[in-house]
């Protein structure tokens, strides 16, 4: 084949490559579907053509033209877009999706957590003092205030519940760090938590307090707990990463994993 041929029967390609290039302006998504599967078939086109060329014309302008539009384009096709991403884009969608594909993790993760707080509850209920030996002083003071006394003050009560709100935050934190701990300290950290919040829940409702325990923590615990458990999850991924890593290094897997 000609040089002269090559370039007249391949240019054509060459020069959609290059427009569809510009006008996605490094944004593939532009082109919407259709005009992004043609930008990959040009791409390996003109890669094709690239190799042949390199082969046949090494040392023609040609050759050094085509290879900088074959860069040009492979950046475009298979650039991370991982930095573009617009974050009410990730927390409306990307974030649900992640969760849901750890749907595994995630069910251990709530078994531990809202298994040891359900028999918390029970044992709080039914044995307050014992159950008082499990929560936090703070949390118990407020689950079970002195006998006598009408309920919580304005003041208790805000103190209360930001204790709560604090605690909450921390453990989240923990959970997902202690799942490095090869996914065995997450699981206890997860079980323990839940059954500290069990134990408050049911010395409340041994002492009649659960009504007001409850408005409370329900207004900002939902989404509380919910984050407890997701960060375990997220945890005791990363720690079976090290657990079982596969036919990967330990190190290589966990990088893997956090990712």
């Amino acid at each position: 084949m000609t040089l002269d041929r090559f370039q007249r029967e391949r240019s054509p390609a060459w020069q959609r490559l290059d427009a569809a290039l510009a006008t996605a302006r490094g944004r593939p998504e532009r082109l919407g579907p259709d005009g992004v599967r043609e930008l990959g078939a040009l791409y390996r086109a003109a890669a094709a053509d690239l190799a042949l060329a390199r082969r046949l014309f090494p040392g023609d302008p040609l050759t050094a033209r085509l290879e900088a539009l074959v860069v040009r384009a492979r950046q475009a096709v298979y650039a991370d877009a991982g930095g573009r991403r617009h974050p009410w884009a990730f927390l409306s969608r990307g974030y649900w999706r992640l969760v849901r594909a750890e749907r595994r993790a995630l069910a251990i993760s709530c078994g531990l957590f809202f298994g040891a707080m359900a028999l918390a509850v029970l044992w709080g209920a039914t044995d307050p003092d014992g159950g008082a030996g499990v929560g936090a002083g703070a949390f118990i003071d407020g689950a079970a205030p002195p006998a006598g006394d009408r309920g919580l003050s304005a003041a208790e009560s805000a103190a209360f519940s930001s204790s709560i709100f604090t605690n909450n935050i921390r453990v989240t934190f923990l959970c997902f760090a202690a799942g490095l701990l090869f996914a065995v300290g997450g699981a206890l950290l997860l079980a323990y938590n839940g059954m500290v919040i069990g134990a408050v829940f049911g010395v409340a409702a041994a002492n009649g307090h659960l009504g007001d325990v409850l408005s409370l923590v329900v207004a900002h615990g939902v989404l509380e707990l919910s984050c407890i458990v997701v960060a375990g999850a997220a945890g005791l991924r990363l720690g079976w990463a090290l657990v079982d890593p596969g036919r990967r290094t330990r190190r290589a897997a966990l990088t893997a994993r956090a990712r």
